[in-house]
């Protein structure tokens, strides 16, 4: 019998052991979570700290486009991204522009197997930057390490002709949630995403948006996969494929504030 992915992960591991600127300077801070519940593990400041506030930089990594550089960079108290049509990942027929984990001083978090973690932030989102008819993640929840799928990932994607923003369990292929992608372009959007990392079926993910005042998502997945091994790590920024039939590659960014990660207790 042909091994799954998860055992072949596991044995591995195992051997081994100007508008949108301004908007941004003016940025009211992420989603709060409830001292009783979390407690805050990881708060960094772009003004300060800069990329340095992450665990990996994933900028250009192909130096396809080393004019540009660098693509990922603190502006005032956001991270930017920024992707143009010309850039390649190492497999040319994808873009990336990304940044991994949450680093505090010297070390990063891990999150493990039976932990519950929470992310919130506020994301500004240009028109320039589409839903397209393949793939465009702009976070992701992964193993570490080269090869490994996502475990769950927040996509700008065509839907019936229309631009959504969705998340889905990857490998499960399962929807937790979507929703039209036009309303939240040019302004900025509160996220909040909560996951309990489980194996087989203990896993769950709850993921809210939020955007001038009003909920616009508020949903919760639970029985599923959200566990390969090792640990997760989050990522984010802006991974798209160019097999997008819909005309929407554009030289396009995207800016995060107010970032903020809690462990359940």
């Amino acid at each position: 019998m042909t091994p799954s992915r998860r055992t072949v992960l596991g044995a591995a591991l195992g051997a081994g052991a100007g508008a949108a600127a301004s908007a941004a300077a003016g940025a009211p801070s992420a989603v709060a979570a409830p001292a009783a519940a979390w407690q805050l593990r990881w708060s960094p400041s772009a003004r300060e700290v800069g990329t340095r506030a992450f665990e990996t930089v994933e900028d250009d990594r192909a130096h396809s486009h080393p004019a540009a550089a660098p693509h990922i960079v603190a502006e005032g108290d956001s991270f930017r991204f920024a992707l143009h049509t010309v850039d390649r990942d190492t497999s040319t027929d994808r873009q990336r522009q990304e940044v991994t984990g949450c680093r505090t001083g010297d070390t990063y978090l891990k999150w493990h197997k039976g932990q519950t973690w929470r992310v919130t932030y506020r994301m500004f989102l240009p028109s320039s930057l589409m839903a397209t008819t393949t793939f465009t993640h702009i976070m992701q929840m992964k193993q570490p390490g080269a090869g490994s799928a996502p475990i769950v990932v927040q996509s700008l994607r065509r839907s019936g002709g229309r631009q959504t923003i969705e998340l889905k369990v990857f490998e499960q292929d399962v929807l937790v949630g979507r929703t039209d992608l036009e309303p939240l372009h040019d302004r900025w959007t509160d996220v909040d995403f909560r996951i309990t990392i489980g194996d087989a079926s203990s896993g769950s993910v709850r993921w809210i948006l939020r955007s001038g005042g009003t909920t616009v998502v508020d949903t919760t997945t639970s029985g599923v996969d959200t566990f390969l091994a090792d640990r997760v790590r989050p990522k984010w920024g802006i991974y798209r494929s160019l097999g997008d039939t819909s005309g929407s590659i554009r030289d396009t960014y995207m800016l995060l504030t107010g970032m903020r990660a809690y462990q359940g207790v």
